[in-house]
């Protein structure tokens, strides 16, 4: 089912319209609260702050701009991404907040507890992302005659941007509970896609200089990288079941063979955003000491073309795929459900060896996916290093990804709550 053929039949579902609109709404107050600057920036003093291949290149295009004209949501989601990193990494390494993330009560309250922790913790990070951003800007905030008026300009614009960044995150966990697809995955669609004209006018300004064929690069580049996103995303290995025949009465049950597909790309886009958001802690250190060696240091080695920022990025896209792989995919519950229901891998017991081979058969096609996802995310970095004046592409690689991805899986949800809503007439 093709895309538009999918928000088409979801439209005229009135409930589903009722979620695309309100979560066509909530990206909207999003784009029109990214254009309101921080008060006490000189928005002319910042021009020169982000352009080119800078530290800070990659937070601006997720923030769609905002960062780079000091608005409001300059800080957007990423305080609230790292704050569920870390989250996620405690329900792995500490027994009190697996237990939380378990709790399958009907009231939900460790999973309500476990999202209150994530708040402080996005509401911290924010303040210390805020701070760093202060003393990045340096001389575009607006000079002052005390020291007490300095106090206070630099405390408006920290809790400003600390509000703007709270406000995302209330956003985004609105249209998780009350729209359509991630609330997180939603607002990074928004950002990337406002960076669209950008990309556009690179393309035509590489035609009038008369460097066409720097355009023609990023057209064949965009359809090629397309076309592999959405094949990855369908592929997929399927695993034979094989289930016993059962007489009850005179009619016999079961004895036919089905398929479990393991889908090579799983994780979806997730690991490569949770990727860059580490990859840009620290940018976000060297903030904090604008002009000195330390961010000389950073901006060298840990720049968007050096080698560095390209291995530690890979490295934690890979790492990503497999902890997302661990705490998503139950081996054990699929073997035992297998076992219950009569169904058995032709070749492998039941019970523990199932469990082994599937985990093997997991963790191999995750290599696979993970090197794929590695590979599309860096890729444009490298080219960005051949050709330095194609610094827009480096963007617009991971972007791509992103925006393919959270279309895909929106779509994906869409279709799903389609069939739960018309399961009843089926049964009828």
């Amino acid at each position: 089912m093709g895309i538009l053929t999918t928000l088409r039949n979801a439209w005229k579902i009135a409930d589903l319209k009722k979620k695309i609109l309100f979560t066509a709404f909530i990206v909207l107050l999003f784009r029109i609260g990214s254009t309101f600057t921080v008060p006490f920036l000189n928005s002319d003093a910042m021009t020169g702050i982000f352009s080119g291949n800078t530290l800070m290149g990659y937070m601006d295009m997720l923030s769609g701009g905002a960062l780079s004209i000091g608005s409001v949501f300059a800080l957007t989601i990423q305080p609230y991404i790292n704050a569920s990193i870390i989250i996620q990494l405690l329900t792995v390494a500490v027994p009190y907040f697996e237990r939380l993330s378990k709790d399958d009560s009907a009231e939900k309250k460790g999973r309500k507890k476990l999202n209150k922790i994530t708040r402080y913790i996005t509401v911290a990070i924010a303040l210390l992302q805020a701070f760093g951003y202060y003393k990045l800007l340096g001389a575009s905030v607006m000079p002052t005659d005390s020291g007490f008026e300095s106090f206070l300009v630099a405390a408006s614009i920290i809790m400003t941007l600390v509000a703007g960044s709270c406000l995302v995150m209330w956003l985004g966990e609105t249209i998780d509970e009350k729209g359509i697809g991630n609330g997180i995955s939603m607002i990074l669609f928004a950002s990337i896609v406002s960076r669209a004209p950008e990309l556009l006018s690179f393309c035509w300004k590489s035609i009038t200089d008369g460097a066409w064929y720097l355009a023609l690069m990023v057209i064949v580049l965009g359809v090629a990288m397309f076309g592999l996103i959405v094949f990855m995303d369908s592929a997929e290995r399927r695993v034979t079941i094989q289930y016993a025949k059962r007489q009850v009465g005179r009619k016999v049950y079961g004895g036919q063979k089905q398929q479990l597909p393991i889908k090579v790309c799983m994780t979806g886009v997730m690991p490569i955003i949770f990727a860059f958001a580490i990859t840009s802690l620290p940018a976000t250190i060297a903030a904090f000491f604008p002009n000195s060696g330390f961010a000389s240091f950073i901006e060298k080695y840990f720049g968007q073309t050096s080698i560095i920022y390209m291995v530690v990025g890979f490295a934690l896209i890979i790492a990503f795929n497999y902890f997302y792989i661990a705490i998503q995919y139950n081996a054990s519950d699929i073997a035992k459900q297998l076992r219950e229901n009569g169904g058995t891998i032709p070749g492998i017991r039941p019970g523990r060896p199932t469990v082994d081979f599937i985990m093997n058969t997991v963790n191999k096609i995750t290599l696979f996916g993970a090197i794929y996802l590695g590979v599309i995310a860096i890729f444009p970095y490298i080219l960005q290093a051949i050709f330095p004046n194609m610094g827009n592409i480096a963007l617009g690689g991971t972007s791509m990804m992103i925006l393919v991805s959270v279309a895909l899986e929106t779509v994906k949800v869409l279709e799903a709550q389609m069939i739960q809503r018309n399961m009843p007439s089926v049964l009828d």
